[in-house]
């Protein structure tokens, strides 16, 4: 028996994004980056520049006699865009895009209608929020936007 569907939902998400054709020309990663982030375009699951938490999780018994309990986790994401040049509404505009494919990704859709649970690792999930950051960089304008995806599951 699991004790918690983190594990597994964050898998099933970089398996959803890396599967995207949208996001075929990004760099999706498990994590924090193992190497500089040189890629014009990246976003990390299950990790955040600005803390050291991956995901945050709560349970509690579903009903009386505790056969099962429901779970309640936020996963921590990352978007990174830079351009190289000094126009910050380039970079800004395509961080929002890459948050658009990740939002619709997880998004139930007639072609994808098992979603919004990550294809059965949870009971649901959506995005509920985020927020961005813009800096100047010797790699030019740089926009990123820390993101959370919230998911419910029973165990």
């Amino acid at each position: 028996m699991a004790t918690s569907r983190v594990p597994g939902a964050i898998a099933a998400l970089v398996a959803l994004l890396r599967a995207t054709p949208e996001l075929s020309d990004v760099q999706v990663i498990d994590g924090p980056p193992t190497k500089d982030m040189a890629d014009p375009d990246i976003i990390a699951v299950g990790w955040s520049p600005d803390g050291d938490q991956s995901a945050q999780l709560a349970q509690a018994f579903n009903t009386a006699g505790a056969r099962t309990r429901d779970e309640d986790f936020e996963i921590t994401g990352w978007i990174d865009c830079w351009s190289g040049d000094q126009n910050f509404s380039t970079v800004r505009a395509r961080v929002f895009a890459l948050l658009a494919v990740v939002e619709t990704t997880i998004r139930a859709s007639g072609s994808n209608p098992e979603a919004p649970t990550l294809n059965g690792a949870v009971m649901w999930a959506h995005l509920t929020g985020g927020a961005l950051r813009q800096s100047f960089t010797d790699q030019g304008a740089r926009a990123a936007l820390s993101f959370t995806v919230t998911c419910h599951a029973r165990i």
